[in-house]
């Protein structure tokens, strides 16, 4: 509240004498010297965020403020406010702290607090809603894949296959007395999972993802290979969860060659004889390529730290996946998007 207090202070005095005034955090902050991982995340996101394609996504389906009232949030300050909100992995109320904690984020997404309060959680939570009700995170992953296609970083050759689980809370201590009725439990190993699972379709060249898919935890992996492929691949690789799946129905005229891992009791089975040699390095090569299906995992996982669901229903939990899944590709191509501004921009 003191922050607000003294924004309007500050805006009241710019109103009577014209003259931009600095704040002592201004002036605090461009006396620094070390440069922060987050602000050097921040600038990297600047840089190879497209934003011309995301606006021009998102405008047709933006409030335009026209009649009274208060007129609407420039688009362009919610879309970097949500960006940062999944780039950190924070809520809506985290977010708003954030903007009022760091300056890093406060350059990023455009705020002066000597001029302006920055927007609340609820007018997030508004944003976020008109981005589910349109569909609008699709459209935003959509937008990225067409950006990193134009700069020849996605190829149509092969694909990846995969899925992740992602934890939902089990407990019923909430306002509905009850779990989500839309997550499952799921058996991986000797352990119990209760939660949604993310398939995604990764390209097999560069690692990025392509498709993506949610469904609930007990849903089978094999069973959403096929709607996982972009139609123009000709190869398709899966770990051993995807066994048997060139004989499903959906598969059976599908003009791919499927490459499935062998199922590790069969692997260890294998004998020290040239033919059982021969598989083995066959499988290590297997392996070398499905690597690559890790690093979106990775990316969503752990740098933006969702590894638990953060609504309920799988709607909303899906469209949050596109929004990551999104900003991750952007992520792992950073350096061939960096490299290619850098040699437009000379």
């Amino acid at each position: 509240m003191r922050w607000r207090r003294h924004a309007r202070i500050n805006a009241v005095r710019v109103e009577r004498t014209g003259v931009m005034q600095k704040s002592f955090a201004d002036l605090e902050y461009a006396a620094k010297r070390k440069t922060t991982r987050r602000e050097r995340f921040l600038a990297e996101l600047e840089r190879i965020t497209p934003w011309s394609e995301l606006l021009a996504a998102l405008t047709p389906f933006y409030p335009k403020g026209e009649g009274r009232g208060r007129p609407p949030i420039g688009l362009e300050r919610m879309l970097r406010m949500y960006i940062v909100q999944q780039s950190l992995g924070l809520s809506d109320e985290g977010i708003e702290d954030a903007l009022y904690d760091s300056q890093a984020i406060r350059r990023f997404v455009g705020i002066d607090l000597s001029r302006e309060s920055a927007p609340d959680a609820t007018t997030l939570l508004k944003f976020r809603r008109l981005l589910e009700t349109h569909q609008l995170t699709e459209s935003i992953f959509n937008a990225i894949n067409a950006h990193l296609a134009k700069k020849g970083l996605l190829l149509r050759e092969g694909t990846i296959v995969d899925a992740t689980l992602i934890a939902a809370p089990p407990s019923t201590k909430n306002r509905e007395g009850k779990r989500d009725e839309e997550m499952h439990q799921t058996k991986k190993g000797q352990q119990w999972y209760f939660g949604m699972k993310a398939h995604i379709g990764v390209d097999a060249q560069s690692g990025l993802v392509h498709t993506l898919i949610g469904t609930a935890a007990n849903v089978s992996d094999v069973t959403q290979a096929q709607a996982l492929l972009h139609g123009d691949e000709t190869q398709a690789f899966g770990d051993a969860g995807y066994q048997g799946v060139e004989k499903r129905d959906e598969n059976l005229e599908c003009p791919v060659t499927w490459h499935i891992a062998l199922r590790p009791s069969k692997r260890k089975a294998l004998k020290d004889t040239p033919q059982g040699n021969l598989v083995e390095w066959i499988e290590h090569t297997k392996a070398s390529i499905r690597a690559k299906v890790e690093h979106p995992f990775h990316v969503v996982k752990n740098l933006f730290r969702h590894r638990k669901t953060r609504y309920r229903g799988l709607a909303k939990n899906t469209a949050q996946l596109f929004s990551l899944f999104g900003f991750a590709n952007l992520v792992l191509a950073k350096r061939a998007l960096l490299s290619a501004n850098t040699q437009g921009a000379s």
